[in-house]
C-alpha cells in the first residue's frame, strides 16, 4: 500500500491529505487492495454496490448495458480514477457495469465507514472531497446530456472533441474510446461517424489516426456547435 500513497494523495477523494494521514485513515476505514483480470467485473449492473474504489494500476471501463448486448460507454478510468462514489450512496441497484479493460489493482473502501467520520481533520477533508467529486460528476453528466441533444452529428463530434482538447490542455490529444465506443457514446451509427470524421479531415478541420486527434481549426469547430 505504501507504494501507492503518493498516487492516492493526488486523487480527487484524498486531495489535501499527507501520506501519513492517509495511511492512518485507510486503516481506520478498512480499505483493502484487490487485483482483477482483464474482462473481470468489479461492479455489475443490476446488483447493489456499497464500496468506493480507486484505480491503482491498469484501466477500467464503465458502461451501461443496452439492448441486444450493446454497451453504452459511460467513462474510462486510469490510475487515480475514482468509481462507486455516486452509486454507493443509493439503495438502488447499480445501473452500470465497471469492468477491467486490462489487469488492474484497485483500492476498495466500505461506503458506510467512509461516511461515519471519526472527527479527525483527515476524515473531514475526505468527506468534503467526496461531496466535491460527486458534484463534479453531476456536471460531467450534464455536459453529456448537452452533447446528446445536439441535432447534427457534426455538432456532436465538434462538441466532444473540443471538450477533450480542453481536458487535455492541448489541441493534440487522445480519447479513451475506440471508434465503436465513440459511436455508442455519441449515440450514432459507427459508419456515419467514420464518414463524418473523414469528411472533417478532408475539410482541413482536424487530423486523426485511431484514437488520436489534432484540431486544426478550433474556432471553426466552436461555430459548428452553436
Amino acid at each position: 500500500m505504501k507504494n501507492f500513497l503518493p498516487l492516492l494523495c493526488s486523487t480527487s477523494l484524498f486531495n489535501g491529505l499527507t501520506p501519513e494521514e492517509l495511511q492512518t485513515l485507510l486503516a481506520q476505514l478498512g480499505a483493502v487492495m484487490r487485483s482483477y483480470g482483464k474482462g473481470e467485473a468489479l461492479v455489475l449492473a443490476g446488483e447493489p454496490n456499497r464500496r468506493v474504489g480507486i484505480v491503482l494500476s491498469g484501466e477500467l471501463e464503465a458502461y451501461r448495458p443496452g439492448p441486444q448486448g450493446a454497451r453504452i460507454p459511460i467513462t474510462h478510468m486510469e490510475p487515480g480514477g475514482v468509481f462507486g462514489d455516486v452509486l454507493s450512496g443509493s439503495s438502488l441497484a447499480s445501473p452500470v457495469t465497471v469492468m477491467a479493460s486490462v489487469p488492474c489493482e484497485v483500492l476498495l473502501i466500505p461506503y458506510e465507514r467512509l461516511l461515519l467520520s471519526d472527527g479527525s481533520p483527515a476524515h473531514q477533508q475526505t468527506l468534503r472531497n467526496l461531496v466535491r467529486t460527486i458534484s463534479d460528476k453531476y456536471f460531467s453528466l450534464s455536459r453529456r446530456i448537452d452533447l446528446l441533444v445536439l441535432k447534427s452529428l457534426r455538432a456532436k463530434v465538434c462538441a466532444y472533441l473540443l471538450s477533450e482538447a480542453e481536458r487535455a490542455g492541448s489541441l493534440t490529444f487522445s480519447i479513451p474510446f475506440s471508434r465503436i465506443q465513440l459511436a455508442d457514446y455519441l449515440n450514432c451509427d459507427r459508419s456515419a461517424l467514420s464518414r463524418e470524421l473523414s469528411q472533417m479531415q478532408r475539410d482541413g478541420l482536424l487530423d486523426t489516426y485511431k484514437s488520436s486527434f489534432k484540431l486544426l481549426e478550433p474556432a471553426v469547430l466552436k461555430q459548428m456547435v452553436q
